[in-house]
């Protein structure tokens, strides 16, 4: 068969269309691919897979491939993405999760870790992974003299005693919490975390379950919370049973996006605030008197850096991108890392992203007061966020040259990651005393699209900047 093997391996992991990109072959050849990559540092790798159609059959030949090649195997079956982490990280193996994450039905993939969580790129190791399987799958993959074993070990009950032992909310009052799961792997890790499933401690936590049965198909709306239109059910589902919060997880269950009491979304900037303070709070009671790091990427709130700031930390901004922040994790070792998009990744789980993990936080601090979400969040989302807008540009240098030219003289440029353009009155520390206001324009890696992201303390000077930049790159 023909592989488009450049369209199927991104930058951060494997994802493609089952049966036209992704068939049981080529996955085999990945496994070897893979398997020859780590065999340096370890005889064993872990495969782990979502609920997907698919996701079995695929683990069984990715496991083919690796054992042909000499590596034995650890197959911890259904789990979450940030479940593969743990088991990554507390067996010290190299891991492959088999997911397309928030993706349709119709997609599968896989995200690829070394030993400890550490991630691969394209750059640090994927490449050459897609090299070797590409010359496996033209010319069959040569089995060694020892092939390795499959084996099969429970990791839940252990990720859930992790994230237990992380975040402690026995002390919280009784909260009320919709939990929409979206038929992925939500409906598995929520009732062994926050319920009684894996066998621990019952919680001052009253679950409601929206959808908790695990299907690939996705029949009641799409695992993808940043889409608008698939927290509806959950926003319903809150205002409907008075419950103080809801929580709505994607398909493989690493992010997490959080709903108040009425309905309204709270930002990941929002959350991600909070976790930084909560998490600097924890490494300075743990006896951390170092410089704490907290990483944030570009496209997050201002109130993210203020937090860190007043706080009494460093904080550091990153580009967008999975395996870039995790790596600065690795070489800054930041106490935590947050992304825009739901993304949050903490040093106590090996530098990985666990989206489980932030929705304790947001529980923990939430349940420590008295006041509704609504009220409490108000102080991690002072500002206006246009939330990212993609607009189709089927020339981008243009597109871009448009925007450096009507901006110039009147702002800050910078080109870190796309191009971030300030006014010149933005200063961190500076909360309230300016009509600030900040944009960040970042073309896609794979499709014909720039990005759009804008906020301001004013509405209407957000509205007037977005407005602006989307006439200049629709132009």
């Amino acid at each position: 068969m023909t592989v488009n093997w450049d369209a199927i391996v991104k930058t951060y992991d494997v994802r493609g269309l089952v049966d036209v990109d992704l068939t049981a072959d080529v996955v085999e050849a990945l496994g070897a691919g893979f398997a020859d990559e780590v065999a340096n540092d370890a005889k064993a790798l872990i495969v782990g897979h979502d609920m997907r159609d698919s996701s079995p059959v695929f683990a069984q030949a990715f496991a083919r491939g690796a054992t042909a090649r000499g590596l034995n195997v650890i197959s911890i079956g259904l789990c979450s993405t940030d479940e593969s982490y743990f088991a990554s990280g507390s067996l010290n193996l190299p891991a492959a999760m088999f997911t397309a994450s928030h993706n349709p039905a119709t997609y599968n993939g896989i995200k690829f870790s070394r030993a400890g969580a550490r991630g691969i790129s394209l750059d640090t190791g994927l490449g050459a992974i897609r090299d070797r399987a590409k010359t496996y799958l033209a010319e069959g993959i040569t089995a060694l003299e020892n092939v390795g074993t499959i084996t099969h070990q429970d990791v839940l009950s252990g990720y859930a005693a992790k994230l237990r032992e992380l975040v402690d909310l026995t002390g919280i009052r009784p909260l009320r919490v919709v939990v929409d799961a979206a038929n992925g792997m939500g409906g598995l890790t929520v009732p062994a975390v926050l319920g009684t499933a894996a066998g621990l401690a019952k919680l001052p936590l009253e679950i409601i379950e929206m959808y908790f049965e695990l299907d690939g198909s996705f029949p009641n709306h799409e695992a993808n919370p940043l889409e608008p239109k698939n927290l509806v059910d959950l926003q319903k589902a809150v205002v409907a049973h008075g419950a103080d919060l809801g929580l709505a997880f994607d398909g493989d269950a690493d992010r997490c996006f959080v709903i108040d009491e009425l309905g309204q979304p709270v930002t990941p900037s929002a959350v991600a605030a909070m976790v930084a303070r909560r998490e600097i709070a924890r490494a300075r009671a743990l006896g951390d008197e170092s410089d704490i790091t907290v990483l944030y990427n570009l496209i997050t709130s201002r109130i993210v850096a203020q937090v860190i700031k007043d706080d009494g930390a460093t904080g550091e901004r990153t580009k967008v991108g999975h395996s870039l922040i995790k790596d600065r994790m690795a070489d800054t070792n930041a106490i935590f890392g947050g992304e825009h998009s739901a993304h949050y990744y903490f040093r106590d789980f090996w530098g990985a992203d666990n989206g489980m993990l932030a929705a304790m936080h947001v529980l923990a601090e939430f349940g420590h007061q008295d006041l509704p979400l609504s009220e409490f969040a108000k102080q991690y989302n002072p500002y206006h966020l246009s939330g990212e807008i993609n607009s189709t540009v089927s020339d981008v240098p243009s597109a871009k040259a448009r925007i450096v030219e009507a901006f110039a003289g009147r702002c800050v440029f910078d080109e870190f990651d796309g191009i971030t353009v300030r006014s010149n009155d933005f200063v961190v520390g500076d909360h309230d005393s300016s009509d600030w206001w900040w944009f960040n324009v970042r073309a896609s890696n794979t499709e014909p699209l720039l990005r759009l992201n804008a906020e301001a303390r004013l509405e209407t000077t957000m509205a007037a900047i977005r407005d602006e930049v989307l006439a200049l790159i629709r132009a």
